[in-house]
């Protein structure tokens, strides 16, 4: 894979050339198949600095081309040793040129996204800068998806009043299949990492919160990952942004959609959160994304669901069936605390999976290591945070989750 930045005007061009040995299908580091559809795309900042450190142009670019890169990568700049040396480790590929130097940076930024859990990092760091990531069209590939409003978004972020950088790219329009959206998860960090310098970045708090970094997330079905290889500190991707300067954070990392939720609609952001892009004036109500939040939502305030979506709907039909569910934890919590979910959408997934509110309380607390392994210059603030906000697990509730998957750790 062949590699190259261009400016045009107030954006970054990327250009990339597949080796022999490449190929326009692969998989992301969660293992999703993916298509290319396109070799190019482009990334728009609000100003184009006069300087992108070697490492970070390589890094941004590597979140785009590293599902169809086999061997070798070759960008325009010559790399620090020790981003080479993360690449190779985590992917096998050899990485070049080498001998550039690495760098640094002190302030941490949010990536912003507006949803709840990217809400509630922003609730526990309010000095931080946010840099928003917004979808735009791409020139040379037709956008069936008019009905992702990004714009929306955008606009909400605007009146948060926090310092706000805006990025617009179309590098999601690089996917044929399954269908447009980031080639890895860390691509929408790519605009960040392209300002890093300029905004004197250390690190990047993402909004991935207990069943996203530990319990597996929507793919890993009932199983405790330690070892996740999109955010463990210690995995392909830890080490490569720590390796350009740029540390991956996880402020929310220790904690449930629950605690999230709740600390999100506590906010003084309350009326910007926004997890569906489907609709102009709120969420959509009737995907399969409104239909989990509500759950969640419901759960904390504890009233009943609020959906008109019935169980013959196609977003409804997995919790017509038994489980395992991907956010299996949030559906225990909800179905232990939304009154009348028997007689829900839910109520099947009830039945199979006969939560109570003790044997989910564990998920209103934090999980300590996922404290630990925030980095130093910003862990006592995340700690103190969650000292005073959350609590932490017991040894027990802590156990909970490194047994998550087995017969002891689900219920």
């Amino acid at each position: 894979m062949r590699v190259t930045w261009t400016t045009e005007g107030d954006a970054m061009r990327l250009d990339f050339r597949l080796d022999a040995e490449d190929s326009i299908t692969g998989f992301c580091a969660d293992g999703q198949p993916l298509k290319m559809a396109t070799n190019s795309c482009r990334v728009e900042l609000p100003r184009v600095p006069r300087e992108v450190h070697p490492d970070l142009r390589a890094l941004a670019a590597w979140t785009v081309v590293a599902p169809w890169t086999r061997r070798t990568v070759t960008f325009d700049g010559p790399i620090s040793p020790g981003l080479a040396a993360a690449l190779a480790e985590g992917w096998g590929v050899e990485a070049g040129p080498v001998g550039g130097t690495p760098r640094s940076g002190d302030r941490l930024a949010v990536s912003y996204s507006g949803g709840a859990d990217s809400v509630a990092v922003a609730a526990m760091l309010p000095d931080a800068p946010f840099v928003h990531f917004q979808r735009v069209s791409h020139p040379r590939v037709p956008n069936r998806w008019t009905h992702y409003r990004a714009d929306v978004l955008a606009r909400l972020a605007e009146k948060t009043g926090r310092e706000l950088t805006v990025v617009r790219s179309d590098l999601e329009f690089t996917l044929a299949e399954p269908r447009p959206g980031y080639p890895e998860h860390h691509a929408v960090a790519a605009g960040a990492l392209l300002l890093a310098d300029e905004l004197d970045l250390g690190g990047l708090a993402f909004g991935y919160e207990l069943g996203s970094r530990w319990l597996g997330g929507d793919r890993y079905l009932l199983r405790y990952t330690p070892d996740n290889p999109m955010w463990a500190p210690h995995g392909a991707w830890g080490r490569a942004f720590a390796a350009a300067g740029v540390h991956i954070v996880l402020p929310v990392g220790g904690v449930s959609e629950a605690v999230t939720m709740r600390l999100a609609l506590n906010s003084s952001l309350r009326e910007q959160v926004r997890w569906c892009l489907r609709g102009v004036d709120g969420p959509c109500g009737t995907c399969g994304k409104c239909l989990y939040k509500e759950l969640i939502q419901a759960a904390v305030e504890r009233r009943p669901l609020r959906t008109a979506v019935g169980p013959k709907r196609p977003v409804a039909r997995k919790w017509q069936e038994p489980p395992p569910y991907g956010g299996q934890e949030m559906i225990e919590y909800g179905c232990a605390r939304v009154p009348g979910v028997e007689g829900t959408v839910f109520g099947r997934a009830a039945g199979f999976l006969g939560a109570t509110e003790a044997s989910t309380a564990w998920l209103d607390r934090c999980y300590p290591p996922a404290v630990e392994e925030i980095p130093e210059p910003w862990r006592k603030q995340v700690h103190d945070f969650m000292a005073a906000e959350v609590g932490f697990m017991s040894r027990d509730e802590a156990r909970r989750v490194e047994s998550w998957g087995t017969a002891q750790g689900s219920r």
